[in-house]
């Protein structure tokens, strides 16, 4: 990271870290699904209740990042996370970049410094909130640092709702469209069978359907893989 960056914007919102609002706070009126990472039970308990008083839908919670790693691949897929970066077992950051990768939006919570935050964004937080005294800070990215994560891509659900894939899943179902099995598929991506199982699972999970052929054929029909 370059020594000397243009200081990061703020914006001072009074009140708990998540307000209530009156709607849910998805522009489609749909509820996100939340994951909220921490290792304080009560700060993480605590936020969990203010995110559901604020409109979210389900929040899952976890409190660790292997344990976030856990959910996030082997239970309901989530449109948001929270990842305080004061995790006991470290790695935040690391959660951060995978879980972006992956197709996730994430919001890191930290300290009232500007150097965690911008290592926040760097690992492709959308936002950065720090709290203090009952004051809400939401710290804005550096427009000259661009991210080390990749966006997904929106495939309809069999259900018709938008989800999002990340790029190494729209290259596994790619390679699924061509016909190949989940051995073939490691050794051309540089993964194990076991590896490119765990995707199909999550786009499984994603798309409400575990047919290999379905979910081809729903990313086709979005234009998503050839």
């Amino acid at each position: 990271m370059p020594a000397a960056r243009a200081p990061l914007s703020e914006r001072t919102v009074p009140g708990s870290l998540f307000a209530p609002a009156p709607q849910p706070f998805p522009e489609s009126g749909v509820r996100l699904s939340v994951l909220v990472v921490d290792g304080d039970d009560r700060r993480r308990e605590s936020l969990a209740r203010s995110l559901a008083e604020a409109g979210a839908g389900t929040v899952h919670e976890a409190s660790s990042a292997d344990d976030a790693r856990r959910r996030a691949f082997s239970g309901p897929p989530c449109e948001l996370a929270v990842v305080d970066l004061s995790l006991p077992d470290g790695g935040a950051l690391g959660l951060l970049a995978e879980l972006r990768a992956d197709g996730w939006r994430t919001v890191a919570v930290g300290p009232d410094d500007h150097t965690a935050a911008q290592a926040a964004f760097t690992a492709g937080a959308l936002a950065y909130l720090t709290s203090s005294s009952g004051i809400c800070r939401v710290v804005e990215p550096d427009p000259t640092v661009t991210p080390l994560t990749g966006s997904g891509t929106r495939v309809a659900a069999v259900d018709g709702a938008p989800r999002e894939l990340s790029q190494r899943e729209v290259q596994v179902l790619q390679q699924v469209a061509d016909g190949h099995s989940n051995s073939e598929i490691g050794t051309e991506l540089g993964l194990s069978a076991l590896t490119v199982k765990s995707h199909l699972s999550r786009i499984g999970r994603k798309l409400g359907t575990g047919d290999r052929a379905q979910m081809v054929a729903l990313a086709m029909r979005a234009g998503v893989v050839r």
